[in-house]
């Protein structure tokens, strides 16, 4: 008679935004040790360098690019939980936001799994950190909402924050031009400052200062994750220096 080997047990690791040295100490011993490790399109090669001696699943998603069906990752961490002891699944930022924790959750538990989360370096915090540019500031803003619009831009409600003083929209790129028009149409001062950082923390960081009525008017094609932050927070102190940051005047209208 054979018994069934136990099932390991799975990690949900937030691998930061981007940079390697950006992920927690214990985020980097728990991959160290890891089997299998199942990780984000957004992983970068860097960070797997981090576990040469784990089985390595490719499962990301990217817009407009061919992406894993959430159904088959559960299926996948389900399946490699059944085969390894220590299965790590590696997103990026932070797995407790936008990052389908729920759903992963869920499919773990209902196996039986023992799963256990350890958080990342969210990329809003991370580009607060690389502008140099707090997302909150006495006696102008005191509230911070993320969101995300970017599987159905035109369905983004925005009327309901109405008293958000520092809006970070995650995965902005095309969607946020709506974002900038929605805001506008709902009376938010033309000049609010607007900060757009492409690829934050690597190597081929982009940041880019204009208004909301140059955001209204497009951006320039992106070749990496971005995101968009909104709000007078945003606004740069007089001393500030703009460490190599592109500023755009708002576009006018032809």
């Amino acid at each position: 008679m054979t018994t069934k080997r136990p099932n390991g047990k799975v990690y949900l690791i937030g691998a930061g935004p981007g940079a390697t040295d950006l992920i927690t100490v214990r985020g980097a011993r728990l991959l160290a040790r890891a089997d299998a490790v199942l990780y984000d399109a957004l992983v970068t090669p860097e960070m797997l360098e981090l576990c040469p001696q784990a089985e390595k699943i490719a499962v990301g998603k990217r817009s407009g690019q061919r992406s894993t069906a959430q159904d088959v990752i559960n299926a996948l961490l389900v399946e490699s939980a059944g085969k390894h002891q220590l299965v790590v699944r590696l997103k990026g930022g932070d797995p407790m936001l936008f990052g389908r924790a729920d759903e992963e959750l869920t499919a773990l538990e209902a196996a039986g799994i023992d799963v256990d989360i350890v958080p990342g370096i969210t990329t809003a915090f991370a580009a607060a950190a690389a502008t140099k540019q707090p997302l909150t500031k006495r006696g102008v803003a005191r509230s911070v909402a993320f969101f995300t619009s970017s599987t159905a831009p035109e369905q983004a409600d925005l009327s309901a924050l109405p008293h958000t003083d520092t809006m970070i929209q995650y995965m902005g790129g095309r969607e946020a031009i709506a974002t900038a028009e929605r805001m506008l149409a709902q009376g938010r001062n033309v000049d609010t400052p607007v900060v757009v950082i492409e690829n934050c923390s690597r190597d081929n960081q982009h940041i880019t200062r204009m208004t909301l009525a140059g955001l209204a008017h497009g951006l320039s094609q992106a070749h990496g994750p971005v995101l968009v932050m909104i709000g007078e927070a945003l606004r740069m102190r007089e001393h500030q220096a703009l460490d190599g940051q592109q500023v755009l005047a708002p576009r006018v209208p032809a």
